[in-house]
């Protein structure tokens, strides 16, 4: 009996430690393919993949002692991926290698039944989107955007599919014609130079024209004379038609600068925001771009005289820069911030920098398209994020009729917000301060189809580019203790201001404002919210820091308090007490999933 006892205990010890030898030979073929600078997989990734369901190894999940999640998203991983690894990880649901510097082929997914979520943009990978991704009948998500692929698009037809992006690649041919990529917008497919169809709005032609038969030898030499007598002919056209284009450009330019204004609806065109005396002198200024300069060739789809006659209203003047929403005539809308306070940045220091944050490509940070450079005026092209910003979701139209923004909605869009600032850290590590100006305004809102929030950033990468501490006052960070303190700014200046941001998403009111434990707002100062919220919390007043709003979402407390303590540690006055960014992040995610299984069992016990 008792051999048969410890024979069952050593049973339970063994089936507990079991691993499955395929999948750790799969993913040690891709740790020893690919190299990192900021993880090192070779320390990180020993011993069993799975142990009681948990993973030790960095970026993995296990389900039923099996690996089910790969995520290794912006770690700087270069090399290209082994062939056919995945095919031994026969039990994955999600595939992430997002940001990073990846080539050489996609991924083989044959057989993955149970797969997903792929997401493979913002790397270099090139050659051709397998057919077999066509084939993965649970794939639900499928992002393959910011790459170099080449060929036609697979069709694609699973009802599963409710997310897909391939847009900036080398893609080329039409867009196959299926229920399910019809329901895509033009953006999920843009920056394909040869991509046709009518969801892109670019008819294909039926057939190619056939080539012209080869003239024999006796109509070659009889064509000879007639030949140069009709390139002449036509190089004279060319030219006269040139002439007369220029001279019709430059008197209505002339024309336009005398008589356009303000329109009737309080619009205005570019070329009154930006000053045309440098722009048609160039003497005074040698050091100026002539033109737009675009951080990808294939994005320069207008120019700067497109740009001066655009119709534009403004979005927003903060302290150091202006922004207008710009209409081009093609119908493209853009965003234009204009500078400020930098006046002093040669063309090199400028150009460096930007050019720098011009190849930042992530989810949760709004894109430069261009930039232009001039001693007297600084202009950074964005893309349109159309919805607004987190300030006004988070504060306007507060009162009857106004729709609740929810807890499940906020702390979705705070994830997103820490996921932009932990790609910026991991990305500028060159920056003292990567981001510099975190802020609710400079949050950008967009709905997805199923009308969830998501949030992307803005403003950022500017700190080394403000040559005074005045100037860098004006910035989020100035805010903080250590620069009132006259101490050096560090990136732990972005984590206090993160933390103000979760304290202004939580408790639903305005940085800046002094209230009392009634809630009321009795006075404004120059601090910041993270002093009333301790004092509250001290007094054991814990709900009462929190926005009316998500005051009824009673099962939702625990993480809302648990959120609340990330955010005072992120504003401790001591820099070095507060948490790094990735350590943020990972506690965030942690309280978002015990939110949604809080969500999902509440729902479950309704039911039943």
């Amino acid at each position: 009996m008792r051999r048969t006892v410890l024979f069952f205990a050593l049973f339970l010890v063994v089936e507990s430690a079991e691993f499955f030898p395929n999948e750790r030979d799969a993913l040690l073929q891709l740790r020893d393919g690919v190299n990192s600078s900021v993880v090192d997989l070779h320390s990180h990734w020993t011993g069993p993949p799975c142990y009681n369901n948990q993973s030790k190894w960095a970026g993995i999940s296990c389900s039923n002692g099996h690996v089910n999640q790969l995520v290794l998203e912006g770690i700087q991983l270069t090399g290209s991926l082994p062939p056919t690894f995945l095919l031994h990880i026969t039990y994955l649901t999600k595939i992430s290698f997002r940001n990073n510097l990846l080539y050489g082929p996609v991924p083989n997914l044959t057989g993955l039944i149970y797969l997903e979520f792929v997401f493979l943009s913002d790397n270099r990978f090139s050659g051709l989107i397998p057919f077999g991704y066509t084939e993965l009948k649970k794939l639900t998500e499928l992002e393959l955007q910011g790459n170099d692929l080449e060929g036609s698009i697979p069709p694609f037809n699973q009802q599963t599919l409710i997310g897909f992006n391939v847009s900036s690649n080398k893609l080329e041919g039409p867009i196959p014609e299926t229920p399910v990529l019809k329901r895509f917008s033009k953006s999920c497919y843009q920056n394909n130079a040869n991509l046709c169809g009518e969801v892109v709005g670019i008819p294909c032609s039926i057939s190619p024209a056939s080539p012209p038969k080869a003239p024999t030898e006796k109509k070659k030499n009889g064509l000879k004379v007639w030949s140069i007598a009709l390139i002449a002919a036509a190089v004279a056209v060319l030219v006269l038609i040139s002439i007369m284009f220029i001279l019709f450009r430059y008197f209505r330019r002339c024309k336009s600068m005398e008589t356009q204004g303000e329109d009737k609806q309080g619009n205005i065109s570019i070329e009154n925001v930006v000053k045309r005396s440098y722009w048609s002198k160039s003497t005074e200024d040698p050091e100026k771009t002539l033109d737009l300069i675009f951080f990808e060739k294939d994005m320069s789809v207008f120019d700067m005289d497109d740009l001066l006659r655009a119709s534009a209203e403004v979005l927003g003047k903060g302290k150091l820069s202006t922004t207008y929403k710009a209409i081009l005539e093609s119908g493209a809308v853009v965003a234009v911030k204009r500078l400020k306070e930098m006046n002093s940045l040669s063309k090199k220091e400028f150009t460096q920098q930007i050019q720098l944050l011009g190849k930042l490509k992530h989810e949760n940070l709004v894109e430069m398209l261009s930039f232009y450079y001039s001693k007297e005026e600084k202009l950074i092209v964005y893309e349109y994020v159309p919805q607004g910003d987190l300030f006004e979701l988070l504060h306007e139209n507060r009162g009857i009729g106004r729709q609740p923004l929810n807890w499940t909605a906020r702390i979705s869009l705070i994830k997103d917000v820490a996921k932009g600032l932990n790609f910026l850290h991991q990305s500028l590590q060159s920056h003292k301060v990567p981001h510099g100006n975190i802020r609710s305004k400079n949050v950008l809102i967009q709905q997805d189809q199923n009308k969830n929030y998501h949030s992307k950033l803005t403003d950022y990468g500017f700190f080394p580019l403000l040559p005074s501490k005045e100037s860098l006052r004006k910035l989020a960070v100035g805010k903080s203790p250590e620069f009132s303190q006259g101490k050096k700014l560090t990136r732990k200046a972005d984590i206090y201001c993160f933390g103000i941001l979760l304290l202004e998403v939580i408790t639903g009111k305005v940085p800046g404002e002094l209230f009392s434990p009634e809630n009321r707002v009795t006075s404004y100062v120059d601090d910041d919210l993270s002093e009333w919220v301790r004092t509250v919390v001290n007094n054991d007043w814990s709900t009462d820091i929190l926005d009316m709003e998500i005051l009824a979402q009673k099962e939702g407390y625990d993480e809302m308090l648990k959120l609340t303590e990330l955010a005072l540690q992120c504003t401790d006055e001591a820099p070095e007490k507060r948490p790094k960014m990735s350590e943020v992040l990972r506690r965030i995610a942690e309280i978002e999933l015990e939110q949604k299984n809080l969500v999902t069992d509440v729902e479950d016990d309704s039911v039943s």
